[in-house]
């Protein structure tokens, strides 16, 4: 009779079979099962080993250092910023005694009773270092819930028809146990209640239970100024694009006047869908939008569009104002623990490439030149591969394989070749890279990265988005003719280095070489050597947490060699250089306004042309 009481007790006293098992397993096992969890999107955020996210482009902005560790869109946008690398999650293993678990005190009374069921049946789960984690002792609400998993087991032996396994003793001890722990026993109940319930309304309202939406929005008011007209290397006034024409006695290419543009105000927005199938593998689907022509694409010479003076974020991304692309499309899956392999139609080769804390276009840095490298790359976006190696905490290499599929590159023009059989993945414009990125702390990052290219020379050009290391403009024979497909070397040292929590340096330093070799054979080949050089201040939580100030000095292009090639980018062969200052100020976790300035110097290479001033206000949404 006295065992049939304790028994009616206890289970009148628990309906705690299934909310307090998943209260338990909640309280003591979530962190090392198995679980399958979105990796947030490569992106946004720069993939360095120890430094923000790069081109990710992808996750909610963060000037904070990250660890490869961390599970981190270009930086988003950027959803701009390399999958890190996700450790193996450790497996809960079934303990045989609460003696196992460190960090239970066994001097207690209630310790000696739990030992006892513990052994007895085998009813909570521990972690492989035998601790609840967090080197503390257990807390009255964490020795409550390994309270409940032997309630619901000694239920489930009742249940069962086994009650002869439960010892009479052991009924007393657990009717002691709940009374001591009674106010933790109904917290508990009442917090599962409330968890119970946010999950079925999240199961409810969740997009997917395997992909996970993100997105960013940029509002841009942009101006570009200038006390007189600029001169650039143009065929027609108002084409951008068209190589210029060589003038057939002073083999001078043709010229224009442009005079000062109108303000704009402009939009351009990423939807970023991360989808796992296990938890440790990623597929990126990136869809853009927009209708931005930044004010200083009016003074460019041919070939520089979206280059010196245009804030990275303030285009169009598209061939078509307004119309949606896929922007990215690859998958990303682990091999071993070290290793992790990206396959795909179109791989942003800035999510893994050339990343610095300080020039992150969603924090740092906002134009085209001061983002990255102008040197690199031909392939924005690529079909192909990348392998992400981790050699150690410190040291990581990484290489690609990436043929040009460019979303605002037109295929009536040539352009997206790996996806056109005429071409095809082996006879387009590709690049191959390389890239050692060292990292002795958090604090500091350098990155050696070498391209091997080797670039279609559209219309009988080498040049334009798709001619780096040549920065971008057109390169002919010298006298107006076509050449040959190109091959082409470039190296990029990079560096940033946060020397106090309030301020870090940066730096940039591209060498190029690519080979001309004119369809006339009459007509002698040669190099376009150029280096660019870039330096910068970086003042992180400048006026509030999370806020980056940043002043980038660079030189774009400086030719070292072969100037008598360049069909548009030599002007009078005087060197172009600019100032940038921006500032990024989080108004809340989900919006931000970045105002940033620009001052062009020699603007397209001409010492005679007047200074051009660049003024930004952008507004950013991520959610």
């Amino acid at each position: 009779m006295f065992k049939a009481a304790i028994v009616q007790r206890l289970l009148l006293a628990a309906p705690l079979t299934l909310s307090l098992l998943a209260q338990a397993s909640l309280t003591v096992v979530a962190e090392t099962a198995p679980q399958q969890t979105l990796p947030k999107p490569d992106a946004v955020q720069p993939t360095n080993l120890v430094a923000a996210p790069s081109e990710t482009e992808q996750s909610r902005p963060t000037t904070a250092p990250i660890s490869l560790g961390q599970v981190s869109l270009e930086q988003a946008s950027s959803y701009t910023q390399m999958p890190p690398m996700i450790p193996v999650m450790e497996q809960a293993t079934q303990v045989t005694s609460v003696s196992q678990l460190g960090d239970v005190k066994p001097t207690d009374w209630a310790f000696q009773a739990l030992q006892s069921l513990v052994e007895r049946y085998g009813c909570i789960v521990g972690y492989p270092d035998r601790t609840y984690r967090g080197d503390r002792a257990l807390t009255r609400y964490e020795f409550a819930a390994g309270l409940n998993a032997c309630l619901d087991r000694v239920n489930e032996l009742i249940t069962a028809g086994t009650a002869d396994l439960v010892k009479k003793e052991d009924l007393v001890a657990l009717q002691k146990l709940q009374e001591e722990f009674a106010a933790e026993l109904a917290t508990l109940r009442g917090r599962v209640a409330t968890l119970e319930t946010r999950t079925i309304t999240l199961e409810k309202q969740q997009f997917s239970t395997t992909t996970k939406l993100n997105g960013l929005v940029w509002f841009n008011l942009t101006g570009a100024f200038s006390d007189r007209s600029v001169t650039a290397e143009r065929r027609f006034a108002n084409n951008a694009f068209a190589a210029p024409t060589r003038n057939p006695v002073t083999l001078v290419p043709s010229r224009v006047q442009r005079e000062e543009p109108e303000v704009t105000l402009s939009y351009y927005s990423f939807l970023t869908l991360t989808t796992s199938f296990s938890g440790k593998d990623s597929l990126i689907t990136q869809l853009a939008v927009g209708n931005g022509n930044s004010p200083a694409n009016e003074f460019v010479s041919a070939g520089f569009f979206n280059s010196w003076g245009t804030p990275f974020l303030d285009q169009t991304g598209t061939l078509t104002a307004g119309s949606v692309v896929v922007r990215e499309l690859s998958y990303a899956f682990p091999v071993g623990q070290s290793v992790r392999v990206i396959v795909g139609p179109r791989i942003n080769f800035y999510r893994y490439f050339d990343q610095n804390r300080f020039t992150f276009f969603l924090t740092g840095a906002t134009s085209y030149n001061s983002n990255g490298s102008t040197l690199s790359n031909a392939v924005d976006r690529g079909s192909g591969a990348v392998i992400v190696w981790n050699l150690n905490p410190q040291l990581r290499f990484t290489a690609a394989y990436l043929a040009e599929n460019t979303e605002f590159l037109s295929p009536s023009g040539g352009f997206n070749t790996s996806s056109d059989p005429s071409a095809g993945l082996f006879n387009s414009t590709n690049t191959i890279t390389g890239e050692l990125a060292f990292s002795p702390s958090k604090n500091f990052n350098l990155r050696l990265l070498y391209t091997r290219s080797n670039i279609k020379a559209y219309n009988g050009f080498i040049g334009g988005s798709v001619g780096e290391p040549l920065p971008y403009g057109y390169a002919d024979d010298g006298f107006g003719g076509r050449v040959n497909d190109a091959n082409a070397d470039a190296v990029v040292l990079n560096f940033d280095w946060l020397i106090t929590p309030g301020f870090g340096i940066f730096g940039r330093y591209s060498y190029g070489s690519t080979e001309i070799d004119p369809v006339n054979a009459a007509r002698s080949g040669g190099d376009v050597d150029v280096q660019s050089i870039q330096f910068g201040f970086g003042f992180p939580d400048l006026g509030k947490k999370g806020a980056l100030g940043v002043l980038s000095f660079l030189v774009p292009h400086d030719y070292l060699s072969g100037q008598r090639f360049l069909l548009a980018g030599g002007g009078d062969g005087s060197t172009q250089y600019e100032l940038e200052a921006s500032y990024y100020y989080p108004l809340t976790n989900n919006i931000a306004i970045v105002p940033a300035f620009y001052a062009i110097w020699n603007p397209n290479s001409f010492s005679s042309n007047p200074t051009v001033f660049v003024g930004n206000l952008r507004a950013q949404f991520s959610f």
